[in-house]
């Protein structure tokens, strides 16, 4: 290859590989706006519906510590097409006029794509320069959240005039348009030694995550079925000691648990899992609160377009501060800003408890979140990758990643909780004061994230040479 081809492709690598990452993102986050819709088409429970989003997010952290394995070595350009491969039959699935069982696949399918983020950041990483390398993977680690507000307006602006199908055929259409993307643009991992795959590893954790993202996610089974909940939450438990003695003793691990106890990780994974819960827990109740009819005393009664807008500002400024971050790295450094989106996203909650009269306010709040998150997802990799060796990022990222996916699950969960507390009987909607509440319990988990940030990760401890 000459030169000026190798420059020209380094210039199509950055666009390309954010690109993708949004369409993953965007892609995953189609089940949300939809749930109602589903229901209504397939004549099914709002419960059964929500698993269209619920199953994306489990295949998306149960494949993504494998995919992170797999983005480690040789093979990682292979894994990535498979990945976009199978996201793509997902997309076909649910786009066509099948049952709800293949549309519940197809989601799953859809799902997988999620774990690609951290295959991305290793791409990045290794074949760019480390000033472009670093603002690429935050870019790219912002995407993978800044993106789910893309899917929202999207997905109601195709429902409301072609049906769910017409907006499930839209997320197929774009994901094989990132497959062709990726089949040219996507090089040949620098890894040249095949690494093995821990089977049993992998088998367990897969377990343990599907176990906690479904006793997090249906709230129903502790109050109707609580011993079944409880044995499964101690089977997990078990399951997860078992999973760190093999990982501890193999010789090629599925997740090197000897970087997970550094400092700066543990400090890292920790605080993303906190903010993880507080940041999606004002995405969702933000979005519940202004489809609420008026007849409730309360709420903008907006369709699932207009609610959808209402995410573009989390969109934009979650992307502006994707931009911003990595420049202000070099200055205050990761674990500093960490601290800092963390009062970010803070602020956005308290914004929402303390006054919400208009759509105008949330949108601003949105904003807030928007920014918050960005740059929290943005200074995130600078923490962990200051302290992992190249050669491990993708699994190290898909670690950090599957945290964040279960703090998601968990503020989801926490956000429903209160609400349903909130609801008197023979009521559909919850008190207004319920939205309050719940907001203030994000504000609390969100400060116990920036306290984390500035306890563990003080000092030098985000700041070591990489290996």
């Amino acid at each position: 290859m000459t030169a000026e081809a190798e420059c020209h492709d380094s210039r199509l690598l950055v666009p390309s590989l954010v690109f993708v990452g949004v369409v993953v993102a965007a892609v995953g986050s189609l089940g949300a706006p939809l749930i109602t819709s589903v229901a209504t088409t397939f004549d099914v429970s709002l419960s059964s519906a929500q698993w269209t989003l619920t199953v994306a997010l489990l295949t998306g952290a149960v494949t993504t510590p494998i995919l992170g394995r797999l983005g480690s070595g040789p093979h990682r350009r292979a894994a990535i097409l498979g990945t976009l491969g199978v996201v793509s039959v997902g997309g076909v699935l649910t786009a066509l006029p099948l049952s709800f069982t293949w549309l519940l696949l197809g989601r799953a399918a859809q799902g997988v794509g999620l774990a690609l983020t951290s295959m991305l950041m290793g791409v990045a990483r290794d074949h760019l320069s480390d000033r472009r390398s670093g603002s690429t993977i935050a870019l790219l680690s912002v995407a993978s959240t800044a993106g789910v507000g893309v899917g929202y307006p999207l997905s109601g602006l195709l429902t409301e005039h072609g049906g769910i199908r017409a907006a499930y055929g839209f997320g197929a259409v774009i994901t094989v348009l990132a497959l062709l993307v990726a089949l040219r643009v996507i090089p040949a991992a620098a890894q040249k030694h095949s690494l093995r795959i821990d089977v049993p590893g992998a088998l367990l954790l897969a377990l343990v995550l599907s176990m906690v993202l479904i006793l997090v996610s249906e709230r129903a089974l502790w109050t109707s079925y609580p011993w079944w909940a409880g044995a499964m939450a101690t089977t997990a438990a078990i399951a997860t000691y078992i999973w760190v003695r093999i990982e501890i003793g193999s010789s090629a691990p599925l997740v090197d648990l000897r970087l997970l106890r550094h400092r700066a990780v543990v400090g890292a994974n920790g605080a993303m899992f906190l903010g993880g819960i507080g940041m999606y827990l004002l995405l969702t109740i933000v979005t519940r609160y202004a489809q609420t009819p008026f007849g409730a005393g309360y709420g903008f009664g907006l369709d699932v377009l207009t609610a959808g807008l209402v995410l573009v500002p989390f969109s934009v400024f979650g992307f502006l501060a994707g931009k911003l971050v990595p420049r202000a790295l070099r200055r205050v450094g990761p674990a500093h800003a960490l601290t800092v989106s963390a009062l970010v996203v803070l602020g956005a909650l308290a914004l929402f408890a303390g006054t919400r009269t208009s759509v105008l306010e949330l949108c601003v709040a949105m904003s807030i979140l928007g920014f918050g998150v960005g740059s929290f997802s943005a200074a995130m990799p600078s923490v962990v990758l200051s302290v992992v060796p190249s050669g491990e990022t993708s699994s190290a990222m898909s670690v950090n990643q599957v945290v964040r996916s279960v703090g998601f699950a968990f503020g989801s969960a926490i956000g429903g909780l209160v609400l349903a507390g909130g609801t008197h009987a023979g009521s559909t909607f919850p008190t207004e004061g319920s939205y309050t509440s719940a907001a203030w319990v994000g504000m609390a988990v969100t400060a116990a994230a920036a306290v984390t940030s500035v306890t563990v990760l003080r000092g030098r401890a985000a700041a070591e040479p990489s290996s």
